[in-house]
């Protein structure tokens, strides 16, 4: 999850413009090698109506720089959780109704599973204790308010810090015991 300096993931109403996509080869290889690791994408319905019509429109694009990223985008199966979603208009997405799947997908056998969010949905992860690793990419820019995917107190053990030419460092977490 992409963070400014300042913690949030999106501004007040959701705003991603302060994003830093200037990213240098070390970090494009870091998020290759973290993406080659799953089969199964996670994603709350907010972000999903983004998020995969973006990915089948660049996946459409064969000259694209990003397509071998997009590709995995959209060939992964991804699990949108909506309590207000009926029609499935995305190619290999399913639809779950609340948190008490993720557990189900953990027994399954295969590689691992990434979250994508949003805010409201990585939040509700976090609180139920069904994140085992936090991947947070911190961008370069504080935005002053926003969303948060912390709504309360977490104690966490930093496993991983890396920091990337472009400016951005990655801090990965996992839930502490303590």
């Amino acid at each position: 999850m992409q963070l400014s300096g300042d913690g949030f993931v999106a501004g007040p109403n959701g705003e991603m413009d302060w994003m830093s996509f200037n990213w240098d080869d070390k970090l494009k290889d870091y998020v290759t090698k973290l993406t080659d690791s799953i089969d199964c994408i996670l994603l709350g319905r907010k972000l999903a109506e983004g998020f995969i019509p973006y990915w089948t429109e660049e996946v459409s694009k064969k000259e694209n720089p990003q397509y071998e990223f997009a590709r995995k985008m959209v060939d992964n199966p991804k699990i949108v959780f909506s309590k207000t979603l009926t029609e499935n208009k995305w190619g290999n997405t399913t639809f779950a109704k609340d948190e008490s799947e993720i557990n189900k997908l953990k027994e399954k056998d295969g590689k691992g599973i990434i979250v994508y969010g949003g805010a409201e949905f990585v939040s509700t992860l976090i609180n139920k204790d069904l994140i085992d690793e936090l991947y947070l990419f911190i961008s370069p820019t504080a935005i002053g308010e926003g969303l948060s995917i912390f709504k309360q107190r977490k104690k966490l053990k930093l496993t991983e810090s890396v920091s990337f030419d472009c400016g951005i460092v990655l801090l990965k977490y996992e839930p502490s015991k303590d």
